[in-house]
């Protein structure tokens, strides 16, 4: 899927290491163990096949690409802190390893080499946007927060939430590829919007996986959304169809439980269809992102463009 990009990749990961370097030993510990635990490095990847089907193939696109992964492992950091959360990618997460203080602080420094980088490029459109994106992305952390056992969280004020904290991201890094190319505005917005539905379709399959998928293969422990208290959209679904008992289960878990509910709630989920549910709506999201893409030429990225929104919604993790 990513053919036509994986050395653009590889380049891009050796960029990371050495933009990651830091006279202070505890930034580059933190980091190396970052980098030491991988990702799929979807969006720098996203950035690379955006601004290869408008044919840019300039040096930039490869700093821009470490810029964004660069801003979403720093949102990672601070996620992780903020839900106390133990494991990601199938290993202990950095502030399980380092502690909160060590991860908050590492996370401005990778927000701040960001920065640092994209004003190398000296171009004014893409500060635009990526600072538009980082503080978007800041506020939904908020109203992600805010959300927080809330049961009374409806499905439109959910979506806001994930299309700017986990969406927006997305959207930036395929508008960039666009920008860098200098071509017609169509191609960007369609990038944009292609992007925007993609990263709205990989939540809600993220949604899906916490209660259906194999906590090896998603690298996290199932329910750690219920442990948290978020009302993700199964969750909501399932209080808006089910009987009383039903959604009396799911409220509780919202209100007061944990990952101790966790079966009582797949049940009350499954029983509404509530997974199906959402799959769906990440279906309509991937096919959406992939009617945006027809401004664009016919090309192999533009083929891995498609495949992408096709993965999003077909994946096990």
């Amino acid at each position: 899927m990513l053919a036509p990009v994986a050395d653009d990749v590889r380049r891009v990961d050796a960029l990371i290491r050495q933009r990651l370097d830091s006279d202070v030993a505890l930034v580059r510990q933190v980091a190396q163990y970052i980098v030491a635990a991988g990702g799929k490095r979807l969006r720098p990847a996203l950035l690379l096949l955006a601004a290869g089907a408008c044919g840019f193939r300039g040096e930039a696109r490869l700093t821009l690409a470490a810029v964004v992964e660069f801003i979403h492992t720093a949102t990672l950091l601070h996620d992780d802190v903020v839900d106390e959360s133990q494991l990601r990618r199938g290993r202990r997460t950095a502030n399980a390893a380092f502690g909160n203080a060590a991860s908050v602080l590492v996370g401005d420094f990778l927000y701040s080499r960001a920065f640092q980088m994209m004003v190398e490029l000296e171009n004014m459109r893409v500060m635009h946007v990526l600072a538009d994106a980082t503080n978007a992305i800041a506020a939904g952390e908020v109203m992600q927060l805010m959300a927080s056992r809330d049961p009374e969280l409806d499905e439109a004020r959910y979506l806001d939430v994930i299309r700017r904290k986990t969406a927006k991201l997305f959207e930036a890094a395929a508008r960039l590829g666009g920008i860098l190319a200098g071509g017609p505005l169509a191609m960007e917005e369609g990038l944009a919007a292609y992007g925007m539905h993609l990263g709205t379709a990989f939540q809600l399959i993220d949604d899906v996986l916490d209660y259906s998928g194999d906590a090896a293969t998603i690298g996290k422990s199932l329910g750690d959304d219920l442990a948290e208290g978020k009302p993700t959209l199964p969750l909501i679904h399932a209080l808006r169809t089910g009987n009383g008992q039903q959604a009396g289960v799911v409220r509780h878990a919202i209100l007061d439980g944990g990952r101790e509910d966790f079966a009582g709630v797949l049940e009350a989920i499954r029983a509404c269809g509530s997974l199906d549910y959402a799959r769906a709506a990440a279906l309509r999201e991937s096919s959406a992102a992939a009617a945006a893409l027809a401004p664009l030429p016919a090309s192999e990225f533009r083929e891995s463009l498609l495949e992408l929104a096709s993965f999003s919604v077909d994946r096990s993790s």
